[in-house]
C-alpha cells in the first residue's frame, strides 16, 4: 500500500485502532441487516432481501454499510440528512426513530421506507442507525404500489415526510394506524416495520458498546476512516487518464407513449476528481420513470466505485471526489409532482449503464458490457381465494450480467443497482394464489463475444382461481444491452400472455397494467447481457461448454461465431465425451 493511502496517515489515529473501528462498524451494519432479514414478515424482505442497513456519524455522514442494495445505499444518506434536518439532535431522545419515504425529501420511491434511529452517549447523539426496506404495498392506485401507468406521485402510494415513528422506545400508534389504514396488507406492513425497528435497535446497542469500549477516541477514528477512504478514492481516480468521456443510452419509453428517452452523460476526470454531467438527458416525463436526484447520485457513485478499487471502505469519504450535475426538470432530477416509482428501478439502471459506458471508452478492462439494465418489476394483487384476504405480490426478476475481460457474464442474476434474490417458487406459491408454471434460462439471450454475456431467464406465472390486477414495469424491451470491445449486444426482454402450452397469445408492452381473469399465465422473459471482446476470439472449449449446457443453440452459434469456430467447438465436445 502506498504512503498516499496508508491508514497510518489518518490524523493521528494509529492504524490498528482505525482497522478495529472500521471493521466493527461494518460488522454492526451487517448484523443489522441479518436481523432485518431474519425478523422480516414479507417474502420481499425475508426471501428477496430487498432491504439495506447502514451506520451514520453524528453529522449524518455514512461510516459503514452492509453489502446489500446499491440503489438503497447511495441514496440513504439523503434520507438521513432529511431526517436530521427535520429533527435536529436537540429534539431527539434515546429510543426515538424517524420514518420517511418522500422521494422529494430524501427518499427514492414510495415503497422504500427508511427508518433512522439516533444513538446516544452521555446525553448527546453520537451516531445514527438506519435501514431501508421495500414494502410490497404502500397504497396508491395499484396493488403492489409499482404501477406502470402512474402519472403523478399522488397515485403511487402514501407519501410520508420525516415523522417520529418511535418516541422514547414506544411506537407512535397514531402514525402506525395512519399507515396501516392506507395499505392493502396492513399486517404484513406492521410486521416489516417491526423488523425495521428491531434492526435499528441492534445497531444502537452494538454501536453503544463500541463507544463505551473506545471512549473519546471513537470520534477521531470515524473521521479517520472517512478520510482514509477519500484518499484511497482520490488515488484511484488520479490513475485514470484525464479527459472528458461521453456516452448516451436510452430508456425504451415511459409507458405513456413517450419513446427513446435519452440518458446522456459526460464524465470528466481531472486529477483526483470526477465530474459527472447529465446535460442532454430527457426532460422529466409523464410516466413513472423519473429518478429523483438521490437515486441518480446513488447510481453514479456505484458506477465510479465499479471502476476503482472495490476494497476501499464504502463510506462518505468515497463520495467527496465525485461531483454530479443533473439538470433540474429532467428524468434524472425531476420536480414534484412527478411520478417516480420506476425511476428508482429502471432509470437508475440506465444511469449506471451510461456512466459505465463512458468509463468503458477509456478503461474497458474495468467495465462490464451492458447488463440486463432493468429490474423487471412484476406485481399481482387481488383477493386470495384461499382465505378471502387481500394480497399484494411484488418481485423483480434476474437477467444477464455483462461479459467482462477474462470472464463470461453471470446468468439470471440481479444486476448493478439491484442486489436481491429471485423469489423461490415454493415461497411464491405458498404465500400467494399464484403458480410458477415455468422457470428456466433463455438460450441464446447472452451476447456473443470472446466472453459471452449472461443469459436472461423465463418465468411463467399463473393466476389461480381469482381475478388479479397485474402490473409490469420493465425496460430493455426494444433497446438491447450493449456489447463492449467488439462483443455483440444481448437479447432484449419479451413479455406475453401465453396459453397452457406456453405459446404466446398476446405480446405485452414492457410497461403495462391490466386485470387478468382466473387461469391467466404471464410469461416474463428477461434480457440477456452484452458480450465482451470479438466473438471470433472465443475459446472453442468455452463454446463447446455452452453448446453442451444448452446456453447457445448450434444454429445461433454458427450465425454468431462462424462455422469454423463451431466446428472446433463440436470437435472439442466430442473429444471431451470420448475422454
Amino acid at each position: 500500500m502506498s504512503d498516499e493511502s496508508s491508514p497510518s496517515r489518518s490524523d493521528g489515529v494509529d492504524p490498528v485502532t482505525l482497522e478495529v473501528v472500521r471493521n466493527a462498524c461494518e460488522a454492526i451494519a451487517e448484523e443489522m441487516n441479518a436481523n432485518l432479514v431474519r425478523t422480516g414478515y414479507s417474502p420481499n424482505i425475508k426471501e428477496r432481501r430487498d432491504c439495506s442497513t447502514a451506520l451514520f456519524d453524528a453529522d449524518g455522514e455514512m461510516i459503514a454499510q452492509a453489502e446489500t442494495m446499491p440503489v438503497h445505499l447511495g441514496a440513504m444518506p439523503f434520507s438521513v440528512r432529511a431526517a436530521v434536518d427535520r429533527f435536529p439532535p436537540e429534539t431527539l431522545e434515546p429510543g426515538d426513530a424517524v420514518l420517511l419515504n418522500d422521494p422529494f425529501r430524501g427518499g427514492a420511491h414510495l415503497p422504500d421506507l427508511t427508518l433512522v434511529s439516533p444513538v446516544f452517549r452521555g446525553g448527546e447523539v453520537i451516531a445514527y442507525a438506519a435501514n431501508r426496506a421495500h414494502h410490497a404495498d404502500i397504497g396508491g392506485a395499484r396493488a403492489g404500489s409499482v404501477a406502470a401507468d402512474s402519472t403523478e406521485i399522488y397515485q403511487e402510494g402514501l407519501r410520508i415526510p420525516p415523522v417520529k415513528f418511535v418516541e422514547a422506545g414506544e411506537t407512535n400508534e397514531d402514525v402506525l394506524e395512519l399507515i396501516l389504514a392506507n395499505v392493502r396488507t396492513p399486517e404484513e406492513r406492521r410486521g416489516d416495520l417491526r423488523a425495521q425497528e428491531a434492526a435499528n435497535a441492534t445497531g444502537r446497542r452494538r454501536f453503544s458498546d463500541l463507544a463505551a469500549e473506545r471512549g473519546d477516541e471513537l470520534h477521531a477514528a470515524l473521521e479517520a476512516v472517512k478520510d482514509y477512504s477519500e484518499r484511497r478514492m482520490r488515488a484511484e481516480i488520479a490513475e485514470l487518464p484525464d479527459g472528458t468521456y461521453e456516452f448516451a443510452d436510452v430508456l425504451d419509453d415511459d409507458g405513456r407513449g413517450n419513446e427513446d428517452l435519452p440518458v446522456e452523460v459526460a464524465v470528466t476526470v481531472d486529477g483526483d476528481e470526477v465530474v459527472v454531467d447529465f446535460e442532454g438527458t430527457a426532460p422529466q416525463t409523464e410516466g413513472p420513470v423519473n429518478a429523483v436526484f438521490a437515486v441518480t447520485a446513488s447510481a453514479t457513485y456505484y458506477a465510479v466505485r465499479c471502476v476503482t478499487d472495490p476494497d476501499i471502505p464504502p463510506n462518505h469519504g468515497c463520495y467527496r471526489p465525485v461531483t454530479i450535475d443533473a439538470p433540474e426538470g429532467t428524468i434524472v432530477n425531476p420536480t414534484p409532482p412527478a411520478a417516480v416509482v420506476g425511476g428508482n428501478l429502471e432509470t437508475s439502471q440506465r444511469v449506471t449503464d451510461a456512466v459505465l459506458g463512458a468509463f468503458g471508452s477509456v478503461v474497458p478492462d474495468r467495465v462490464v458490457a451492458g447488463s440486463q439494465g432493468t429490474m423487471n418489476n412484476v406485481t399481482f394483487g387481488g383477493t386470495d381465494p384461499r382465505d378471502g384476504t387481500p394480497y399484494a405480490f411484488y418481485e423483480t426478476q434476474g437477467g444477464g450480467f455483462g461479459g467482462r475481460a477474462g470472464s463470461d457474464g453471470l446468468d439470471a442474476v440481479h444486476v448493478h443497482m439491484s442486489n436481491t434474490m429471485n423469489t423461490p417458487a415454493e415461497v411464491l406459491e405458498t404465500a400467494y394464489p399464484l403458480r410458477v408454471e415455468r422457470y428456466e434460462l433463455r438460450p441464446d439471450s447472452g451476447g456473443a463475444g470472446e466472453f459471452r454475456g449472461g443469459l436472461g431467464l423465463r418465468r411463467d406465472i399463473r393466476v389461480r382461481d381469482h381475478e388479479a390486477t397485474f402490473s409490469l414495469l420493465a425496460d430493455r424491451r426494444t433497446h438491447a444491452p450493449y456489447g463492449l470491445d467488439g462483443g455483440e449486444d444481448g437479447a432484449s426482454g419479451l413479455d406475453a400472455l401465453v396459453d397452457d402450452d406456453g405459446e404466446i397469445v398476446e405480446r405485452l408492452p414492457g410497461k403495462t397494467t391490466r386485470t387478468l381473469p382466473p387461469g391467466s399465465v404471464v410469461s416474463i422473459r428477461t434480457p440477456g447481457a452484452g458480450g465482451y471482446g470479438a466473438p471470433e476470439d472465443r475459446d472453442p472449449a468455452a463454446l463447446a461448454a455452452d453448446l453442451r449446457l444448452g446456453n447457445v443453440t448450434e444454429a445461433a452459434a454458427r450465425a454468431r461465431y462462424g462455422d469454423a469456430l463451431v466446428d472446433d467447438a463440436v470437435d472439442t465436445f466430442a473429444d471431451e465425451s470420448d475422454g
